[in-house]
């Protein structure tokens, strides 16, 4: 499919993970759009940033550690667009150091300009 052909979507991760099922859903529909050679981005923004942070540790929840699945969107899914708004990290304390994959930090406007770009939004 050539490049003009791909429909520009961004997932907009928002919300922390594990307090709900978003995260798993998101995950889900962005290796299922990667399959079909759209042109994904993904931003997190809010508590979504919380969903790139090393070293979680999932074992008193009960739940499955998703934050590894991000590390592979890139080379297995071609999802190369991963954006992270600046102004989320600092209110939460955070920088791209503590992160686990490589992503794009934007402020506010510049991630605001990237969503102008797209076609279509899928937040979660």
């Amino acid at each position: 499919m050539s490049e003009q052909e791909k429909t520009k979507v961004m997932f907009v991760c928002r919300s922390a993970p594990y307090g709900n099922i978003f995260e798993q859903e998101a995950i889900e529909a962005m290796i299922m759009f990667g399959a079909y050679e759209q042109d994904i981005s993904v931003s997190f923004i809010d508590d979504g940033v919380y969903s790139l942070k090393k070293g979680q540790d999932t074992s008193l929840l009960g739940k499955k550690n998703f934050s590894l699945t991000y590390m592979i969107l890139k080379d297995d899914f071609e999802i190369n667009h991963i954006y992270v708004e600046k102004e989320s990290l600092e209110e939460r304390g955070l920088n791209e150091s503590d992160l686990i994959t490589e992503v794009e930090v934007l402020d506010r406007n510049a991630l605001r300009e990237k969503m102008d770009e797209m076609k279509a939004f899928l937040p979660f």
